[in-house]
Order: C-alpha cells, then structure tokens, then sequence
C-alpha cells in the first residue's frame, strides 16, 4: 500500500475534493496502488470512488492513457480484487474518452478491448460478493465496461455481444445471487441501443447461446445453465421496458422474440 500521502480517509469523508496542486501522474501512481487492496475501504469506498469522480470531472485526463493501461494489466493480477474493479476503472476511463474526444488515442482503446476480451470471458472467481473483500462483481463490471466500449469502439459491437454471450455461458460452479444476470441484460440492451446494428447482427450472439446449451438434457440445471436463463430472462424484460436511458432498442422486438425462443427450452409451457 502506498503511504496515506493525502489523507484519503479525510478526502473520503469530504466528498472527493481534488487535491489542487498534486501531480496527477502521483494520484494515478497511489490510486492504481489502492485499487488492488483487499480492503474494501480502501479499494472501493475511497479509490475507486476518487478516480471515478476525478476522471469524469476531466482531472486526470493528462494520465488518462496510463490509468487504462494500468487497469487493464490488472486483468492477470493474482489476486480477484484487482482484476474484478480493474473494468470499473476502465469503465471511467472509456467514459471520459467519449465525453472528450481526442483524450485517449483509438490505438489504446483497442489494445484494453483486447485485453478486456482475452480476459472477461475466461475469469474463474465470478463472486459478487465476498465477506472479507467487499464487492467483487467481476461478471457485473464486465458487463459495465462492455457497454462502455460499445460507445467507444462501435465497430465492437458485434464482438462485445458474442464477449457477454459467452460470459454467460461459461462453465461456473457460482450462480448468479448479487443480481449480475440483470447488470449483464443491461449492458446487452445498451449494446443494442448504439445505432448502426443489422437485425442480423443484433441477434447473431444468440448462436454462441444456442450452441452452449445443445448438449443439455434431462437432470439437474448446472450454475452456467441457471445463469444463462437467468440473463436472458432479465433481457426480454429490459428488451420490453426499454432503459431509462436510451429506451427500446431498434431491433428489440426480433431480439426478443429469439431469446424468448431459447427460454422455450426451460420453460416449455411458454406460450
């Protein structure tokens, strides 16, 4: 841990004031240090919520290149903490690049997209929550920076929908119990919204979807398989309400109709 050069207990309490004066490339050394910490406090309550709060407000734009880079080598750290808010900052990061165009280089945006890609889809530890570390969410704030780069790099969009498809589907002993089938149906539904998809390419992610659950049968329902009714079941509704921000996709009605489609095969007595 690096020491409390800021006080960041006071800065927490005080509600983020910048600290004026303080070279940000010092800030993103510190906080990239405290945002592997398994204390929640420390990880959570007070470096993630300064660097969310200081990157949306445009004060570290001048690192904002080294922030990215920074959370996405956090995707091989060892420890599930660091990788799981490591997307969260990323998430920031690609936030600020949309509202300020020209602050990140495309280059870089691509090179997280690789990394957040190589990663998402294969990580293990898939905990909400945890007693002793606090929030996990890696499934949860992958899905948030999946809709993030869908703004960023829109050509991605095909891609960062098949990347959610197989999130789901992964073979997991967790099931979903912190709400991340719904955060994974949001961020789908955002996905959905940035315009330009084909009706084809709205819905061609269902395939990786279908093909998973080929081989099920009769027995008991494995955690991937819960999860993945479960997600779908939360994006027909989000398909049909439509977000608060955004509202109903273009393609919703065909989306839905295909996910209602392969909810048939649980729920055989759907209409």
């Amino acid at each position: 841990m690096p020491k409390d050069h800021f006080a960041w207990s006071s800065i927490a309490a005080e509600g983020f004031p910048f600290p004026e004066g303080v070279p940000a490339s010092l800030l993103s050394d510190e906080l990239s240090a405290m945002l592997v910490s398994p204390d929640p406090k420390v990880r959570d309550d007070q470096a993630y919520s300064a660097a969310a709060r200081w990157t949306g407000e445009g004060r570290l734009d001048e690192v904002l290149e080294n922030l990215g880079d920074r959370a996405v080598d956090r995707f091989t750290h060892p420890e599930i903490q660091a990788r799981a808010f490591a997307p969260l900052v990323l998430r920031c990061v690609l936030a600020r690049a949309v509202a300020a165009p020209g602050a990140v280089p495309r280059a870089a945006a691509e090179r997280w997209y690789a990394s957040f890609a190589a990663w998402y889809p294969t990580e293990r530890d898939t905990r909400g929550w945890d007693d002793s570390l606090g929030w996990l969410h890696a499934v949860a704030h992958g899905a948030d920076v999946a809709a993030a780069f869908a703004q960023a790099l829109p050509g991605r969009r095909a891609e960062l929908l098949e990347l959610c498809a197989r999130r789901m589907t992964a073979a997991s002993d967790y099931r979903y119990v912190q709400l991340e089938d719904a955060r994974l149906a949001r961020a789908i539904g955002r996905i959905l919204l940035v315009p330009g998809l084909s009706a084809e390419q709205a819905t061609g992610w269902l395939g990786v979807v279908a093909k998973a659950l080929e081989a099920g049968g009769y027995g008991p329902v494995p955690p991937w398989a819960f999860n993945t009714f479960a997600t779908l079941q939360s994006l027909h509704l989000h398909l049909i309400r439509g977000l608060a921000e955004g509202g109903i996709p273009s393609h919703a009605a065909v989306v839905a109709e295909e996910v209602a489609t392969v909810l048939r095969l649980p729920y055989r007595w759907l209409a």
